[in-house]
């Protein structure tokens, strides 16, 4: 009697490369301005953050984004990259899109390159554009870079904001393989609701400022943000999220091996997880040494737990966000077998 014949897997965008770039120049909170009237003490219990880091003046989201590309390839194996990512919310220029000038810095001069802009969900939101462009036949291997200076936007008088955020960059390659397999992505959750769009927001520099000119100020130009309502909304729509892209992978909270949260305030994560729920030896985080990093924050601290050897071939690994949109997402995915080492995600010595 002939076996009945199986059948292949269905396909399945796969991560082979990942790594995370942060600038050498450390803020720790005590260095901190003495106008703000705080101290380690009081930012580490707020935040968690212990310090966090700072591009140097001059260098911009591209120079970030240039060298986290190329440790992701690296780590990758230098295979043919055909479709190339940024999701930012500090773009080097209003126009043009900053992928295409990253593909070409890169040497991947002609492949399809756009950038995505859903501010701390950038990089879940890139990484389902990925997926969709890998399923679809319209790429074969996706360079996905998430990197944001947020120094750039700060207040310098606005210690809500400063206490919190730093710069950096993350990138992961992605090409077509089959679902199952070691860094298959299984499912997503993505959501938005455009009547919070003022919780957390960049009021000016855009086309409403150049058309209105007489209804904005210099303090326009910089980040805004409601912490408490953003708070309460970030852990609803995360946990939500969560537990829905959970039900679309086919698994429980305690089938998760390894957790990990936007790097917005330990506080925020701490929550999450804990009505996921997710044990705490299960999550990764690292926001204690490099602060809020928006889109770039969830490859940074998975970068920067893969360079540790703390992440394994085949862990089920849970990823969720929320950003300025307001937007958020989930994503489950099997954690890859890197055939190269991801480097630490501090400049090379």
């Amino acid at each position: 009697m002939t076996p009945p014949a199986t059948r292949p897997a269905p396909p399945a965008a796969v991560l082979e490369g990942i790594a995370g770039y942060v600038p050498a120049c450390a803020v720790p909170n005590s260095a901190l301005p003495s106008a703000w009237g705080v101290d380690d003490a009081w930012v580490h219990r707020r935040t968690g953050i212990r310090e966090r880091r700072r591009a140097a003046p001059g260098v911009s989201t591209g120079e970030l984004a240039l060298e986290a590309g190329r440790r992701a390839l690296a780590v990758a194996g230098g295979a043919p990259v055909d479709t190339v990512l940024v999701a930012t919310s500090t773009p080097d220029r209003p126009m043009p899109a900053m992928a295409p000038q990253l593909a070409t810095r890169l040497g991947l001069g002609g492949a399809a390159a756009w950038d995505v802009s859903a501010a701390c969900s950038g990089f879940l939101y890139g990484l389902a554009t990925a997926a969709g462009a890998l399923l679809s036949g319209c790429a074969d291997r996706v360079l996905l870079v998430a990197a944001d200076v947020y120094s750039t936007l700060l207040d310098p008088a606005d210690r809500s904001a400063g206490i919190v955020f730093g710069d950096g960059a993350g990138a992961v390659v992605l090409r077509r393989g089959s679902l199952g397999e070691p860094g298959s992505v299984l499912a997503f959750d993505l959501g938005s609701d455009g009547s919070g769009d003022e919780l957390i927001e960049v009021r000016g520099g855009g086309a409403r400022e150049r058309s209105a000119p007489e209804a904005y100020g210099p303090a326009d130009r910089h980040f805004r943000m409601r912490g408490h309502e953003v708070f309460q909304h970030a852990v609803t729509r995360m946990t939500q999220s969560s537990q829905t892209v959970l039900k679309h992978a086919g698994w429980s909270p305690e089938d998760v091996d390894r957790f990990c949260a936007h790097q917005a305030n330990a506080r925020i994560v701490s929550a999450v997880a804990e009505r996921v729920p997710v044990p705490g030896p299960r999550r990764v985080t690292n926001i204690d040494r490099v602060g809020n990093t928006g889109a770039a924050s969830i490859p940074i601290a998975l970068a920067d737990a893969a360079s540790r050897g703390e992440l394994h071939a085949g862990e089920r690994v849970l990823l969720t966000t929320f950003g300025a949109g307001l937007t958020w997402g989930s994503a489950a995915l099997l954690w890859p077998r890197l055939d190269r080492a991801v480097p630490g995600i501090d400049p090379a010595p």
